[in-house]
């Protein structure tokens, strides 16, 4: 779906099944994987099930394999990925 689109910079969204709530503030999601993670969460009040959508900047690709900062880390396949925003590099200030 994403594969070819998505480049170093963009920010993309994933989909994570919340697992349970940790502490007050934190939560525990499953990001297409069984391999939990614990995201800080303090304004929602997400149920057990539910699925929530994570933003991140990609910052490896590897085949069909990208790295997606979401705080920490995470590797996810391409195809699970959806293009948020497209990085744009700065302008160079033209001399006068």
């Amino acid at each position: 779906m994403a594969k070819g689109r998505i480049n170093i910079g963009d920010e993309v969204g994933t989909i994570a099944t919340v697992r349970r709530r940790v502490t007050e503030d934190r939560i525990s999601v499953s990001i297409l994987t069984e391999f939990p993670h614990s995201i800080i969460d303090k304004t929602s009040t997400v149920k057990k099930g539910q699925s929530i959508e994570l933003t991140g900047d990609v910052t490896h690709i590897d085949g069909d394999l990208g790295t997606v900062n979401l705080g920490l880390p995470v590797t996810v396949n391409m195809d699970t990925l959806r293009l948020v925003t497209s990085f744009v590099p700065p302008k160079r200030k033209a001399r006068t």
